[in-house]
C-alpha cells in the first residue's frame, strides 16, 4: 500500500533519510529499488486524456464546405430525392471518418514521440554514480543536479552549491528561485519550498544532490497532469491558409449555385431541376478529398522525418523548414562528433602523430609519417600513462560502441593511452591511487597521487595548462628517460603550432612523493615536465556534405560556438564553410553597436565565445533582413534562441532539458546532416501538398463549368450530383492521395527556400488549374453532346462525360508528379502506389460502367470501343497541353 503525502520540506535530513530508509553515501541497492517500483510503480505520468473520439468524429463535420453537402443532401432528401440524398450523407460520413482515423494517428504518433524522448538521470545506487533513465527513480534514490537538467522526480534537497531552479512551468514564477537546504515551517506554501526540487522543473544554475520522495503521479506535476484534458492542436499555418482558401471557395460556390438557379428558373426551367443543378454545382465544386490529404500528407512528412532522426515537437516547424534561408549551428556534438580525440603528441623532444578518431580505441600512433611502436618510447609511454592516471573519467564498451562516462577531454587521454595499450584497469591496479587535488579554476590543474607498485615508490602526476605547470617544472625527460634541462623555447613554440590548428593543448608533469597525501604546496615547484597532449573534437564526416548541400540549397549555414576561435575557424574551414576569412568573438561583439548586426550577421559565418543574449541578438538580426532562420543549441544558454528562431532545433542526445523544451525540432542524432535532411522532407511535404490541390481543383472547376455550361446552353446536364460525388471521391482517393507517397524530386534541394509570404497557388499553377479546367469542360461537353447528337441515350452520353473527366484526372495525375517537370524526370516507376491507383480506378471505372447495380445505383451504361477511344484520346490532350506549358514554362520562365 502507497504511504500517504508528506511534508517533506519540514523534516530534517536525519528524520528523512530514516524514513525513506536510504543512507546518503550509498543510496539505494538493486534489490531494494525494485522492491520500492514494485510499490511505486514507474516514475511516470499516466497520459493524459484527449478529445472524447466521439467528439473528434463529430468535429470532422465542423468544416465550411462539407456545411454545404449536409445542406444538400438534406434538402434534396426533403425532396425525396433519397438516392442522391443518401450519397451524399454517405460521402461526408465517409470524409469524416478518413479525417478521424489520420488525425487519431497522427496525434497517437506525436504522443509515442513524445514518450520516446525520456530524459536521464544520475543517481547513487550501492555506493556507485550511475546514469539512468528517469522513469525508473523510485523515492529513496539519491539524484545529482547539475546545470541544464531537468529535474526527474519530487527531491528534497541534502546538498546545494549556488543552485537555482526554473520553477515558472509549476508555480508561475518568472525568475529561477535560488535553493537552500534548511527547515522550513509545516505551512509553508508550494511556491516557498525553498529546499525541494520539483519534477519538470529546469536547473538553471549551480549543482545540487537530492533524496527522491514523490515520483510519477504523486509529484506535484503530476497532480497538475490529472486536470488537464486538452489534445494536441494539429493547425499549422499551412491548414490555416487552405482554411482561409476553404471560406473564400464556400462563398464563390454558393454565388455561382444561386446566379445557377437564378438564370435557370428566369429561363423557364422548373425550380426543382435548377436546384438539382444548384446542388451538382455546389458538390462539383468542392474539394471533398483535400481535408484527408492534408492530414495524411503531414502524417506521412513527420513519419519520414522521424526515420531520419528528427523529431517534431510543434507541427508548424513541418511547413517553416521548407523556408528556411539560414541555419545557425552549435558547433560541438553538431558538426563535430563530440568525441574529443587525442591528435598530437611532443614528449621526450619528439612529436607523434595519433592516428583513429572518436572514442573507438583503434589507431596508433605515427613518427615523421611512419608508425611507430609506443612501447620502444618510453617518455610517449608516461606521458600517456600521466593521462591515464590523472584522470576520473571512465571508458566503457558497450554492445555496438564505446562511450565515455565523465569528462570528454579525460576521455581522450583515456582512449590515446588505450591505442598504446594502457588500459585503466590493469594501470589502476598497479599504480592504486593514493589521494588527488581536484581541478580548481584558479589553480588550472589537477594531480594524483600514486603508488608504483613494481617500484614501490609514490609519484604525483599533474594535467593541466602549460602556463599552469610550466612554472612548476624544473626538467624534463629526453626520449631515454634521462632528466634534461627545460627548453621553454620549444615547449612554447609546440603549444602555438598545435593551437593554431585548433587543438586544444594539455600539460602534463610528474613528481617523487614520500607520504600518503598530496597538498598543493607540495607541487608548487620541483616537477618534471612530461609533455603535451593535443586533441580536438573532429568534424562530423557527413556534416561537410550537409553544408554543402544547404548552401546549393540557398541556405546559408551560421557556426555560433562558445569555444575558441581559433578552434571554431578550423573546424569550419574544415567543413568547407563559406565566408571564413574571419572570426567574430563575442568581446568583438560586445565593442559593436547593435545596429550594425544586420549587416555584419551577412559577411560573417563564424562566431565564437559567444554569450546567451549575444546568440539571442544575432538571430534577431538575420530575422531583420528577412531570413527564415533555423537555430541549433543544446545548452542553457541556448534557450533563448532557440525560442526566437523560427526553428529551434535542440539535440535529444546531448541537449538539456531547457534547450528541449524550447526547441520545435528535436535531432535524436545531434548530427547537422539530420537538420539537413528535416529541410529537405520539410520541402517535400509541402511539395506534395500542392501537387495535390494543384491536380484535384481543376477536376472541380471543370464540374462547376459543366453544369454551368449546361444551365445557360438550357440543356440536360452532362454530369448528376451523384455521378459527381463518384468522380470526386474515388478519384481523390485512389487517383490524388498517391501523391502524397511521391517521393522527393531530384533538384529539391538546388532550389532556392520558398518565400513563407508566398500564397500556396502561385500565378503559374493558378493559370494551370485554368487550363485544365477548360479542357475538362470543353472534353465533357463536347463528347457528351456529341454522343446525344449521335442518337445515343442520356445515361450513354453521360457515362462517356463521367469517363472523360475520370480518364482526364488519371492522365492529369502523370503530370502532377513534378510541377515542373515530366513523369520520367521524376521516374516513371518511382511511385508504384500511383500505378496501383491508376490500376484501381481504371477497373472501378468499368465497373461503374458495365456492372448492372452500378448503372442502377448512378444511371450509368454501357458505351462502346469508339467511345473509349474518344475518351482516351481527351486524356491524351490533356497530358499533352499540360507538358507543352510546362516546356513553355522552363524554356522561357525557369531558365
Amino acid at each position: 500500500m502507497k504511504p500517504q503525502k508528506t511534508d517533506w520540506h519540514s523534516l530534517s535530513a536525519e528524520e528523512l533519510l530514516k524514513t525513506l530508509q536510504v543512507e546518503a553515501q550509498q543510496g539505494l541497492s538493486e534489490t531494494e529499488v525494485q522492491k520500492r517500483l514494485e510499490t511505486y510503480g514507474q516514475n511516470k505520468l499516466t497520459p493524459r486524456k484527449g478529445k472524447n473520439p466521439l467528439l473528434l468524429f463529430l468535429l470532422q463535420f465542423h468544416q465550411p464546405l462539407v456545411y454545404i453537402l449536409i445542406i444538400s443532401a438534406t434538402i434534396t432528401a426533403f425532396l425525396q430525392e433519397w438516392v442522391d440524398s443518401s450519397v451524399i450523407f454517405g460521402v461526408v460520413i465517409v470524409n469524416a471518418i478518413i479525417g478521424f482515423i489520420q488525425e487519431a494517428n497522427a496525434l497517437r504518433a506525436i504522443n509515442a514521440l513524445a514518450q520516446g524522448l525520456n530524459i536521464s538521470s544520475t543517481v547513487l545506487r550501492a555506493g556507485q554514480r550511475r546514469q539512468i533513465s528517469a522513469s525508473e527513480l523510485t523515492p529513496g534514490d539519491i539524484v545529482f543536479l547539475q546545470s541544464g537538467d531537468k529535474v526527474p522526480a519530487d527531491l528534497r534537497l541534502l546538498q546545494i552549491r549556488e543552485l537555482q531552479i526554473d520553477e515558472s512551468a509549476l508555480t508561475g514564477e518568472s525568475v529561477p528561485v535560488e535553493k537552500q537546504i534548511g527547515l522550513l515551517d509545516t505551512a509553508t506554501v508550494l511556491a516557498d519550498r525553498n529546499n525541494m526540487a520539483y519534477s519538470s522543473t529546469l536547473v538553471t544554475y549551480g549543482s545540487g544532490l537530492g533524496v527522491v520522495v514523490e515520483t510519477g503521479d504523486r509529484t506535484e506535476i503530476g497532480l497538475i497532469n490529472r486536470m488537464i484534458a486538452s489534445a494536441t492542436d494539429l493547425e499549422t499555418p499551412l491548414t490555416q491558409k487552405i482554411s482561409q482558401f476553404s471560406q473564400l471557395l464556400l462563398w464563390v460556390i454558393v454565388d455561382c449555385a444561386v446566379i445557377t438557379f437564378a438564370v435557370g428558373v428566369w429561363r423557364g426551367q422548373s425550380m426543382l431541376d435548377m436546384f438539382m443543378a444548384s446542388v451538382a454545382l455546389a458538390v462539383g465544386a468542392i474539394p471533398e478529398g483535400l481535408p484527408a490529404a492534408i492530414t495524411i500528407t503531414l502524417a506521412i512528412g513527420v513519419s519520414r522525418m522521424a526515420k531520419r532522426h528528427a523529431i517534431i515537437r510543434k507541427l508548424p516547424a513541418v511547413e517553416t523548414l521548407g523556408s528556411t534561408t539560414v541555419i545557425c549551428s552549435d558547433k560541438t556534438g553538431t558538426l563535430t562528433q563530440n568525441q574529443m580525440t587525442v591528435q598530437a603528441i611532443y614528449t621526450g623532444s619528439e612529436y607523434y602523430e595519433v592516428t583513429g578518431s572518436g572514442y573507438t580505441p583503434e589507431g596508433g600512433f605515427k613518427q615523421n609519417g611512419k608508425e611507430i611502436d609506443p612501447n620502444k618510447h618510453p617518455t610517449l609511454l608516461e606521458c600517456l600513462k600521466a593521462g591515464l592516471l590523472c584522470n576520473d573519467a571512465r571508458l566503457v564498451a558497450d554492445l555496438d560502441h564505446w562511450r565515455i562516462e565523465g569528462d570528454p577531454t579525460e576521455g581522450a587521454l583515456l582512449v590515446a593511452a588505450h591505442k598504446a595499450g594502457l588500459h585503466h584497469a590493469s594501470v589502476s591496479t598497479s599504480h592504486p591511487r593514493l589521494d588527488a587535488i581536484p581541478f580548481e579554476s584558479q589553480y588550472q590543474f589537477m594531480a594524483t597521487l600514486h603508488h608504483n607498485l613494481a617500484q614501490d615508490a609514490r609519484h604525483v602526476y599533474l594535467k593541466g595548462s602549460l602556463e599552469s605547470l610550466l612554472p612548476r617544472c624544473v626538467d624534463m625527460f629526453d626520449p631515454q628517460m634521462q632528466s634534461v634541462p627545460l627548453d621553454n623555447a620549444s615547449l612554447q613554440r609546440q603549444v602555438e603550432a598545435m593551437a593554431a590548428k585548433g587543438l586544444r593543448v594539455l600539460a602534463f608533469a610528474r613528481c617523487k612523493h614520500g607520504d600518503n597525501e598530496v597538498q598543493h604546496e607540495e607541487v608548487c615547484t620541483g616537477l618534471t615536465f612530461l609533455g603535451l597532449q593535443a586533441m580536438i573534437d573532429p568534424p562530423r564526416p557527413e556534416a561537410a556534405a550537409s553544408i554543402a548541400a544547404c548552401y546549393r540549397a540557398g541556405i546559408q549555414v551560421k557556426m555560433i560556438t562558445g569555444d575558441h576561435p581559433i578552434t571554431a575557424l578550423s573546424i569550419a574551414r574544415q567543413l568547407g564553410m563559406r565566408q571564413t576569412e574571419r572570426v567574430i568573438s563575442g568581446a568583438e561583439l560586445q565593442a559593436i553597436d547593435e545596429s550594425q548586426y544586420p549587416q555584419l550577421v551577412e559577411e560573417c559565418s563564424v562566431y565564437a565565445r559567444i554569450a546567451p543574449e549575444q546568440k539571442l541578438k544575432l538571430v534577431e538580426a538575420l530575422q531583420s533582413k528577412g531570413h527564415v532562420v533555423a537555430m541549433t543549441g543544446d545548452g542553457v544558454n541556448d534557450a533563448p534562441a532557440l525560442r526566437q528562431a523560427n526553428i529551434g532545433v535542440a539535440m535529444g542526445l546531448g541537449g538539456t532539458e531547457v534547450a528541449k523544451e524550447a526547441a520545435a525540432m528535436i535531432l535524436t542524432d545531434d548530427h547537422f546532416a539530420t537538420i539537413e535532411a528535416a529541410v529537405e522532407e520539410g520541402r517535400g511535404v509541402f511539395d506534395n501538398l500542392v501537387k495535390f490541390i494543384a491536380w484535384t481543383l481543376p477536376t472541380n472547376l471543370g464540374e462547376g463549368l459543366v453544369i454551368t455550361a449546361a444551365v445557360f446552353a438550357n440543356v440536360a446536364l452532362p454530369i448528376t450530383p451523384l455521378q459527381i460525388l463518384w468522380i470526386n471521391m474515388t478519384t481523390a482517393v485512389l487517383l490524388g492521395l498517391m501523391l502524397a507517397f511521391e517521393p522527393k524530386e531530384p533538384e529539391l534541394m538546388d532550389r532556392q527556400p520558398r518565400d513563407p509570404k508566398q500564397p500556396i497557388l502561385t500565378k503559374h499553377l493558378v493559370f494551370r488549374i485554368c487550363l485544365v479546367g477548360v479542357l475538362l469542360l470543353a472534353g465533357a461537353f463536347g463528347l457528351f453532346e456529341y454522343a446525344l447528337a449521335q442518337g445515343k441515350s442520356l445515361a450513354v452520353a453521360r457515362s462517356i462525360a463521367v469517363n472523360v473527366f475520370v480518364f482526364c484526372e488519371l492522365f492529369y495525375l502523370f503530370n502532377c508528379r513534378s510541377l515542373n517537370y515530366s513523369m520520367f524526370h521524376v521516374g516513371l516507376f518511382s511511385n508504384l502506389w500511383v500505378i496501383f491507383g491508376v490500376v484501381s480506378m481504371t477497373l472501378l471505372q468499368l465497373l461503374f460502367t458495365y456492372w448492372p447495380p452500378m448503372q442502377a445505383l448512378f444511371g450509368s451504361a454501357a458505351i462502346d470501343r469508339e467511345d473509349w477511344l474518344l475518351i482516351i484520346g481527351a486524356g491524351l490532350i490533356v497530358y499533352t497541353m499540360v507538358g507543352i506549358e510546362k516546356f513553355i514554362w522552363r524554356r522561357f520562365v525557369l531558365n
